[in-house]
């Protein structure tokens, strides 16, 4: 399992007191889950920032590891074997020393659980500086010869924007709320985030909706082609739990009558990746 040239493997472990959270992404056309992203909390239910406050890069490899390890075994109990929605697990690329070492644990969770890969999905936050792109992207083709999918998060928001689609093409690539936020009063925001859309198309990438809160917002991002969506106004993530998605949301209304300034819309802090 390539452990000799595994440098997380060989490092002293370090145990983390956590759980998970989830919070679906739904498909707009069935009022479905598609998947369920699984986010950390404390066991208590502390929030994620206060876990992430005691990660440091001496024990984020056993935190991304432990992640994954409560993440499958958080959804299996949770019930997501009952349905056929995925889980997509947020990973740390600067934790992962070798793709195919590092999958082990991961892979052997998943046997115990019984949850097929196949409906796994990884994704990693543009928002975390990379030391090695080249690195991130040898990790994505593992993983994507695999099986699993995967998925850039917070797309818009971090460092490398487009020139990191230019290097790294995902399965899905997740708009960040700021893309999003007030988009039905926005010209200028739909315009962007349809160009996004149609880019995603080209490449082949399917693009997911993030940080969705009112009615108005659901039915522009429809208009413009979106298919999954995630954010408050349709499930707040459920803690230890798969949270019942509010299907009477996804009734159609009416556009915004008047543009207005997309930042004047209050919005809740952002609630994407291991971070909410």
């Amino acid at each position: 399992m390539q452990k000799a040239g595994c440098q997380g493997c060989n490092a002293p472990q370090h145990h983390f007191d956590i759980a998970m959270a989830f919070q679906p992404i739904v498909n707009v056309e069935s009022g479905r889950a598609f998947a369920y992203e699984a986010l950390v909390r404390g066991s208590g239910g502390e929030s994620a920032a206060e876990v992430l406050a005691r990660v440091t890069p001496e024990n984020r490899y056993a935190f991304d590891q432990q992640c994954r390890v409560a993440a499958i075994e958080g959804a299996v109990a949770a019930g997501i074997l009952d349905g056929d929605a995925k889980l997509s697990i947020n990973f740390l690329p600067n934790a992962v020393y070798s793709p195919l070492a590092c999958i082990q644990l991961t892979l052997k969770t998943a046997r115990a659980t019984g949850l097929p890969t196949d409906r796994l999905i990884f994704e990693f936050t543009e928002s975390e500086e990379m030391v090695d792109t080249d690195h991130v992207r040898g990790i994505i083709a593992t993983y994507s010869q695999m099986g699993f999918g995967t998925a850039i998060d917070d797309f818009g928001a971090g460092y490398a924007g487009l020139g990191l689609l230019c290097r790294i093409q995902t399965d899905y690539l997740k708009l960040d709320m700021e893309l999003t936020r007030g988009i039905d009063a926005c010209s200028i925001r739909r315009k962007i985030v349809a160009s996004m859309v149609e880019l995603a198309s080209a490449l082949g990438i399917t693009a997911i909706a993030e940080g969705i809160e009112t009615a108005a917002e659901l039915h522009a991002l429809k208009a413009i082609g979106i298919r999954y969506v995630q954010g408050y106004l349709l499930a707040h993530p459920g803690f230890r739990c798969l949270p019942d998605i509010d299907t009477a949301a996804l009734a159609p209304v009416p556009p915004a009558s008047a543009e207005s300034d997309p930042g004047s819309h209050p919005r809740h802090p952002s609630h994407s990746g291991q971070q909410a």
